[in-house]
């Protein structure tokens, strides 16, 4: 997180401050990066988890999840507070699923957890999630929710300390109305541009491609690192 976006002192109603909190989490590293295609939504993240400050604590956390078929999710902040808004999302996807028989809108996963994040704004989650998916209501599409609830639609969007690393590849390279082939390798590039120019981002990348025709669908490890010979060759 680059700036602290709580009130010099503590509420006067006895909620908690967690200005400090920030403070130490705006230098925990990740960079995740979230871009729609004509044919499908690509997610990326980079999947090194810290803690303090930059103390690398796990080399392979995972930060881009399956939602339900047709939506995945990437996580920034806290890794605890993530995972339970990821169950509360499944929860919610299986739910509506049941109720109605037919997927959830990936606007609506959007709503709910930018509710969700609203209603505890006084003593807020640490997270940012990037939601991306295809209904048949929008079609390809991504929403970003921040910590305090503000809900936005993307066309490309990157979160996390790696992000201004990130947008100089996006906004050099991508376009609207590319297909997810041709964003795999953009998407590929920034997160691993973050990983070398941003300390708390590294180790490896995860990438998930969300289609209408193939679903939620992860590279393999080979792929990724076919893909990466690619564009780097080494």
């Amino acid at each position: 997180m680059s700036q602290n976006v709580f009130p010099p002192n503590k509420a006067s109603n006895g909620i908690v401050d967690r200005r400090k909190e920030v403070d130490a989490l705006k230098y925990h590293g990740t960079t995740t990066v979230a871009m729609t295609c004509s044919d499908g939504v690509v997610l990326c993240t980079d999947t090194r988890v810290t803690a303090g400050y930059l103390y690398i604590a796990h080399r392979r956390g995972k930060k881009v999840h399956r939602i339900d078929n047709h939506v995945g999710v990437t996580i920034a902040g806290t890794v605890a507070e993530a995972q339970s808004m990821i169950d509360t999302l499944k929860y919610y996807a299986n739910l509506y699923k049941l109720e109605n028989e037919k997927p959830i809108p990936v606007k609506s996963l959007g709503r709910i957890s930018a509710n969700i994040f609203f209603a505890n704004r006084y003593y807020p989650f640490i997270a940012d999630f990037l939601i991306g998916g295809w209904d048949d209501i929008d079609g390809n599409v991504i929403y970003s929710v921040d910590f305090f609830g503000a809900l936005t639609k993307e066309d490309a969007v990157s979160t996390g300390s790696g992000s201004p690393v990130a947008y100089g590849i996006i906004e050099d390279q991508y376009r609207k109305g590319m297909s997810v082939e041709q964003v795999i390798p953009i998407a590929i590039q920034a997160v691993n541009a973050a990983i070398k120019r941003n300390a708390g981002t590294g180790d490896g990348f995860d990438v998930a491609v969300i289609t209408k025709e193939n679903g939620y669908q992860e590279l393999s490890k080979q792929d990724k690192e076919n893909r990466l010979m690619a564009i780097t060759g080494k």
